[in-house]
């Protein structure tokens, strides 16, 4: 069987039949609403239990109303999806299982700890393109309480944060990828490779991933021969202040500068100065509100027509921290332009 070639380089795919992104829906949190980007978010939540129980419940619910929003605005059924790629940060990704239980479609959970956003894009456009699928949803969620509780400390606790933590980003974001309309595509999916530079510190999540989306950045250019230039909007997923500037000296040391294009979800997320989030935002919500958000309404807009996506995960568990294991990152990467 001859097999078409769509691979470029040796960590990118092009698509020959790049699906489109079609409708897109964020909700966030209060503290995210009280944020510089106030004004892109689809919903604003008053409360972040949203009258649930526990904040696993709230952050399970927000999911299931980012899914359902979405198909809202696209004018489809949940019959018409194909498949629905979701992940999150909780153990046994049971935000994403417990809203999929919800709905009738075909689930591939994911975890790619903060990277979710840009792996669900990544393999939902692949599907896309390789002609399985007319409609596939790609989401993902965080919440800062259930975050703390799981990998850090209970909120009752009161622990002091370092100057290097980032505030786990409460929302959810959701993407419908379809084959029609004027809408971005996702021209090209560079995946990323685990890197480790034996970052051990789980309060400098930014430094454990910033060679992750050096990695990626750097072959994403290699591979395509675009250079920084190409693209209005290099954006990160969540390094935070002080992996975003970490990564651009690293990335200039391999001949390139993305400093003008170069933003970062964690960073632009809060006003880390007035609302206290130190190094700025994180978790699987905060690239997939930023992108499903910000970034999308201004491609819509067309006041961008290029960007790159680069979701940045830390694949530690709780467990790995306390026996001392450094901290894995992985960054993957997807080509959004506006045609």
């Amino acid at each position: 069987m001859q097999m078409l070639n769509k691979k470029v380089g040796s960590q990118t795919v092009k698509l020959a039949n790049p699906p489109k992104i079609i409708a897109t829906y964020s909700i966030v949190g209060p503290k995210e609403g009280q944020g510089p980007l106030r004004e892109y978010f689809d919903e604003i939540l008053n409360d972040d239990t949203l009258g649930k129980e526990s904040f696993e419940k709230a952050e399970s619910q927000m999911m299931f109303t980012a899914i359902s929003e979405t198909l809202k605005i696209a004018k489809l059924k949940e019959t018409d999806i194909d498949y629905l790629f979701s992940g999150d940060l909780l153990n046994q990704i049971i935000s994403s299982s417990f809203a999929a239980r919800e709905f009738s479609i075909p689930f591939f959970g994911l975890y790619g700890a903060c990277s979710t956003m840009s792996e669900s894009l990544s393999l939902a456009s692949i599907i896309m393109d390789g002609g399985f699928a007319n409609y596939v949803v790609a989401t993902t969620s965080s919440h800062f309480s259930s975050a703390e509780r799981q990998f850090r400390f209970p909120l009752e606790y009161g622990s002091q944060r370092q100057q290097s933590s980032q505030w786990t980003v409460t929302g959810s974001g959701a993407v419908i990828l379809g084959h029609e309309g004027e809408f971005p595509e996702i021209t090209h999916v560079t995946t990323g490779k685990v890197k480790d530079f034996g970052q051990k510190d789980a309060n400098n999540m930014g430094a454990a991933m910033a060679p992750a989306a050096v990695d990626t950045i750097v072959s994403h250019f290699k591979d395509t021969g675009r250079t920084p230039s190409y693209y209005d909007i290099i954006a990160t997923g969540d390094l935070g202040v002080i992996g975003k500037e970490l990564a651009n000296k690293l990335i200039e040391e391999l001949g390139y500068d993305i400093r003008k294009q170069h933003i970062d979800c964690g960073e632009i997320i809060f006003d880390n100065e007035k609302q206290n989030t130190l190094s700025g935002g994180s978790g699987c919500g905060c690239s997939a509100v930023v992108f499903s958000g910000y970034l999308y309404k201004r491609l819509m807009k067309k006041e961008i027509k290029k960007i790159l996506l680069v979701s940045t995960g830390a694949l530690m568990s709780t467990t790995s921290s306390l026996q001392g294991e450094t901290i894995p990152g992985i960054a993957h990467a997807v080509a959004i332009e506006m045609k």
